[in-house]
């Protein structure tokens, strides 16, 4: 073959293995994707269940200083849903292999999630957080398809129909004989987007009792949820993660996340 075919020839394989190359990184890149939507957080409240099924956790806090993470709150035990936990719908990527959260299902998102706005009974609270003094007009729409859907609403804005069917009124206290679990919390969240029948009204808060498990949301001891609402600072860009020993195990390096002692 004449020299200038095997030039040629070279040329086209060197081609090839560059154009798979950056294939090869693009698709890198796109795998850790997931990750790099909480790159800008410095705050972490982590959640590690036993697995799917169960209904209580271990809680810890970590401050991140550059590449790594510093245990800033011990181990807490905490409540989840009555049903266990399912992947939902927050800044990781979307995962295949589990149970997936839906509307109704007794089960908290698992996954990755900002902390958005702080709420309670109090007209204040410490916290930097923006807060949400709750008032007996404060509802979450829980009924798919509502324009409200997954949204904390006053009627005195958005009028009684407007949550017509909801099961969640905000100021628990006063419609539900005093309970006292959004006496401080704030708001996981899950399914920003409001994609129908995907889950909503997730939350921490506080609970009841160390035996009972929730309809979804992470229940605390107050004193505990009142510690972390003094930590936590929106310039941190703090996030919620919530996962399963055997997913944490997994997802721990590639998602750059803390290793975390046993589970007591």
């Amino acid at each position: 073959m004449p020299p200038i075919h095997r030039r040629s020839g070279y040329r086209r394989v060197l081609a090839c293995g560059i154009a798979l190359v950056a294939l090869v990184a693009s698709a890198i890149a796109l795998a850790g994707e997931g990750a790099t939507g909480w790159r800008d957080s410095r705050q972490l409240v982590l959640v590690v269940i036993p697995d799917w099924n169960t209904d209580h956790g271990v809680l810890r806090a970590y401050q991140r200083t550059g590449d790594t993470w510093h245990q800033v709150a011990g181990a807490q035990a905490v409540t989840i849903g009555h049903a266990g936990a399912a992947w939902g719908l927050g800044l990781n990527a979307a995962q295949a292999e589990g149970p997936q959260k839906q509307e109704g299902d007794g089960r908290s998102a698992a996954g990755v999630y900002r902390i958005g706005e702080a709420f309670g009974y109090a007209s204040k609270t410490d916290t930097q957080l923006p807060y949400r003094a709750l008032q007996v007009s404060d509802y979450c729409m829980d009924v798919s398809g509502s324009p409200y859907y997954n949204r904390i609403v006053d009627t005195r804005q958005v009028g009684e129909q407007a949550v017509a069917g909801s099961s969640e009124p905000m100021r628990r206290d006063l419609h539900l004989h005093g309970d006292q679990l959004y006496k401080v919390g704030f708001v996981i969240e899950h399914n920003a987007q409001g994609r129908e029948k995907a889950g909503s009204c997730i939350f921490a808060h506080v609970w009841k009792s160390p035996t009972d498990a929730t309809a979804g949301c992470t229940a605390m001891p107050e004193p505990v949820m009142r510690q972390l609402l003094a930590w936590l600072k929106p310039e941190d860009h703090p996030v919620f993660v919530l996962l399963p020993q055997t997913e944490y195990a997994r997802l721990q390096l590639p998602w750059h996340l803390p290793e975390v002692g046993q589970q007591p």
